[in-house]
């Protein structure tokens, strides 16, 4: 099944998730979805200093938003400021340094910002792939503890907030990878069998949709979103997945293709038309399966995913 899986997901791949995907997809968006003042509203992007979480925030800070970047480099974080700043014309830049693998840290950012702070959308971005299994200080695989917990804990410890003011959004970056998994709620942290970064990756954006799809229902107050931004030309695709880089670089996107829908998710108004919860693409909602993939979940093994993330985040909240 996981050779049908992967077969099926690069096709359609190739077809929709490269630049000329994103380019067919283009002449169907609504230009003035995004001609929007977002002076007075607040955003928090974790991974903002390259890639589609920096793209994402140079968009919206030029669009008159505040912008709170995450970040895990200091020197990096700032020089992506500095450049968004100067782009946007937009002072209200601010940085954070996070390391979204340490839950210990993510508990104590999300829970100094909410006492200081206002949020009205939250956009989980800072990922990682690690090819080869990594434990963090805290003991725990680096994807999962980046990917899947660093989003878990920082997304509830920020619902509060979120729920206080007007049109709270939640966009979390997935990937199209996902498609190729199901849900593995015995084997969070790849202990088992031979380490596979790339299907643990998948693993993790297959959660996170999960989580996204949870949090809608749980909070009907809130508007949840997860997408997949196609395959894009960013420092991680080329770090973490050199051959495939090399192999598709003419036919990947821009980093502002990418971010588009993101940008769109977080601003739009026509976004939240759409029901919260769902996984979108290019600005449209999609399937989250492929047909005859087997790759559905059961509600038990979902709800057995929240209460072990619970159980590890409430192991490191301070």
């Amino acid at each position: 099944m996981s050779f049908y899986r992967n077969a099926v997901w690069f096709m359609k791949g190739l077809q929709e998730y490269t630049k000329s995907g994103y380019e067919t997809a283009a002449k169907h968006f609504v230009p003035s979805d995004l001609d929007v003042n977002l002076s007075g509203r607040s955003f928090i992007i974790t991974g903002a200093n390259s890639g589609i979480g920096k793209a994402a925030a140079q968009e919206i800070a030029s669009r008159g938003g505040t912008i709170h970047m995450v970040c895990r480099d200091k020197g990096r974080a700032e020089a992506a400021k500095a450049e968004i700043i100067a782009n946007s014309k937009n002072q209200n830049v601010h940085v954070y340094i996070v390391d979204m693998s340490s839950a210990r840290q993510v508990w104590e950012f999300a829970q100094s910002f909410s006492q200081n702070n206002v949020v009205h959308v939250l956009v989980n971005n800072a990922g990682c792939m690690v090819n080869q299994r990594e434990l963090t200080e805290e003991g725990l695989e680096k994807n999962f503890a980046t990917n899947t917990l660093g989003t878990y804990i920082l997304t509830t410890a920020l619902i509060p907030a979120l729920k206080k003011v007007e049109d709270p959004r939640v966009i979390t970056v997935s990937s199209g990878g996902m498609l190729t998994q199901k849900l593995n709620v015995d084997d969070l942290q790849f202990e088992k069998g031979t380490f596979d970064g790339t299907m643990a990756y998948a693993q993790n954006k297959r959660q996170q949709v999960i989580l996204t799809e949870r949090w809608a229902f749980q909070h009907k107050e809130i508007h949840f979103s997860s997408m997949h931004p196609g395959w894009a030309d960013t420092p991680a695709v080329q770090s973490s997945m050199p051959s495939f880089h090399a192999k598709m670089q003419s036919r990947l996107r821009s980093e502002a293709m990418g971010a588009d829908t993101v940008v769109w998710l977080a601003a739009s108004a026509a976004a939240t038309q759409n029901p919260s919860g769902l996984f979108f693409q290019d600005r449209k909602p999609v399937a989250t399966h492929l047909p005859l993939a087997l790759s559905r979940s059961s509600p038990q093994e979902e709800e057995k995913l929240l209460v072990e993330l619970e159980e590890f985040a409430l192991k490191f909240k301070p």
